[in-house]
């Protein structure tokens, strides 16, 4: 089927079919996670092994030199990791996406006349879902070892918001399924891209001690925002500033990428 073909076909689905369409492949998605329930090990695993491993490994060291203990790291350290949830699912969904393709999934969807967006919301919305599912488990291990839940409304909200960016890195790594020939090599660039950007953040020690230049790359990237604005969100404190940064930043990669993953899913041979 052409790159035209499909493209008119999409045109002629209406928003109902669209929506019909996905919702039948968010049940797909679904079952299928029901019948391997080993793919929800990383959504289980990750909130507990990261939370124990910073809390009670870095935690004492690093909270003395806040000037605190393991008690007042605690209350830093969870909304960070809160801030990597949508992280780690997002570039979760770039190596199944590719995974799809190269067993063949994807030909056997694309050869049918369903809206070709409706493949890849779907995969976003069940990875929102084990997203969310993670930061349940994180957050109960996390007042486990302490964390004082001091604003429900504001612990919401990070949610919600780490929801959206975790959604619009979303769309970056579907492309990245798209293009690259494996999972490993998706995978591998996920970890080239995303490593810089999660230690060179806010999200497990302040950028007080950093080197000025790093903390000048530090005051806009998109992890150091959201996790200080869910701190000022969950502990109080400003949020502004880092607010508009997340927004901005999730509003431009979801502008900018998802046509490309879009056109790239229907157009790859």
């Amino acid at each position: 089927m052409s790159a035209t073909t499909v493209t008119s076909t999409d045109v002629r689905i209406p928003l109902r079919g669209h929506l019909r369409h996905t919702g039948a492949l968010i049940r797909r998605n679904l079952l299928w996670i029901r019948q391997d329930p080993e793919s929800m090990f990383d959504a289980i695993l990750f909130p507990v092994i990261f939370t124990l491993l910073f809390v009670y490994v870095f935690g004492g060291s690093i909270g003395k030199a806040m000037g605190g203990g393991q008690d007042e790291y605690v209350q830093y350290i969870v909304p960070g990791l809160m801030a990597m949830m949508g992280m780690n699912m997002a570039q979760g969904v770039g190596t199944g996406f590719n995974q799809d393709f190269n067993s063949g999934v994807m030909d056997r969807f694309r050869s049918l006349p369903i809206g070709r967006g409706s493949v890849l919301f779907a995969k976003i919305a069940v990875e929102l879902m084990r997203m969310l599912f993670a930061t349940v488990v994180l957050m109960v291990v996390a007042v486990l070892v302490g964390y004082d839940i001091k604003h429900w409304s504001g612990l919401l909200v990070s949610v919600g918001l780490s929801a959206v960016f975790g959604s619009a890195l979303m769309w970056v790594f579907l492309t990245l399924g798209v293009m690259m020939k494996s999972a490993q090599s998706v995978q591998a660039m996920g970890f080239l891209v995303l490593m810089p950007l999660q230690f060179g953040s806010s999200i497990f020690a302040p950028t007080a001690s950093m080197p000025g230049w790093l903390q000048s790359f530090t005051d806009y990237n998109p992890l150091s925002a959201l996790a200080d604005t869910a701190r000022g969100l969950m502990e109080g404190g400003p949020v502004a500033h880092d607010l508009w940064v997340t927004l901005i930043w999730s509003v431009g990669l979801t502008a900018v990428m998802a046509p490309v993953a879009i056109h790239k899913f229907r157009t790859k041979s």
